[in-house]
């Protein structure tokens, strides 16, 4: 996951990156969860070291327990990457583990929570998986929080929550979904370059992170080709603000990003 520089946008584009990247990060939380706002803390394997950090320090600050979801899919080699690629945790074995495996490690072997309070998930392929082997492992162990709070990249959150309302939407015990993304990303321009403007390790190639945001608003969208119940039917619905389909529709509809986008092969 190493951070490219990235060429200088308009203000127009960073400012509809920033609006897409603010929604689908679905931050519910004005401060870091206390120990009140939940019961069970959910972890979506993925590559972003900060939001990874951002879980494991809340399970190790509070008495709350750990489910890590993640096996081996698409994006898994992100994740190694990123691990081989951190100051601290690039001695932890990656080739052909589970994601929730090698979070695991993370979570005890640096942030000491206690292995005892750290479920994992190792089968899940993607998002979908994520929830249904999520909720069949917490069937199985009987684990019926009323609230838990939901950690996952920023760019797939607002999906993640939504995919988990969708796996639970018949169960008398669904538990009230808090949305936390550990971070909420801005892009910054200047005169030369993009960057973000969080200057923390383990984020996203800036070409990777808009990818990622453009691809969602047609996953997330409810109609024939999207994710929601009027179409393959992977999450619950969810209402997209018009300034969001707006910010999307600019960022499509931009021949300099693009060129770009294209120049880097994506």
């Amino acid at each position: 996951m190493l951070t490219t520089t990235f060429p200088a946008l308009q203000p127009t584009t960073i400012n509809a990156i920033n609006t897409l990247g603010e929604w689908l990060s679905h931050n519910e939380f004005a401060a870091p969860p206390a120990v009140c706002d939940g019961e069970l803390i959910i972890l979506a394997g993925n590559a972003v070291i900060p939001t990874i950090d951002a879980a494991c320090e809340l399970a190790a600050n509070s008495e709350l327990p750990l489910l890590i979801t993640g096996g081996i899919g698409h994006s898994t080699t992100f994740l190694y990457a990123a691990i081989a690629q951190h100051p601290r945790y690039n001695t932890i074995p990656t080739t052909g583990r589970a994601e929730a495996a090698i979070i695991k490690d993370i979570a005890t072997g640096f942030w000491k929570v206690p292995a005892e309070k750290v479920l994992t998930e190792e089968k899940s392929t993607n998002c979908g998986e994520n929830a249904r082997f999520t909720y069949d492992l917490m069937q199985t162990r009987e684990i019926t929080p009323a609230r838990a709070i939901i950690i996952q990249d920023p760019t797939m959150q607002r999906r993640t929550v939504a995919t988990f309302e969708r796996v639970w939407q018949r169960d008398a015990h669904q538990p009230q979904w808090r949305s936390w993304p550990g971070l909420v990303p801005r892009l910054v321009s200047d005169q030369t370059h993009t960057a973000f403007s969080l200057h923390e390790k383990g984020l996203w190639p800036v070409e990777r992170y808009i990818s990622l945001a453009l691809g969602e608003i047609p996953r997330i969208r409810d109609d024939a080709q999207g994710y929601g119940p009027q179409g393959r039917d992977f999450i619950s619905h969810v209402d997209i603000p018009l300034a969001v389909i707006s910010a999307w529709e600019i960022l499509a509809n931009d021949a300099a990003l693009a060129q770009l986008m294209h120049e880097r092969g994506l």
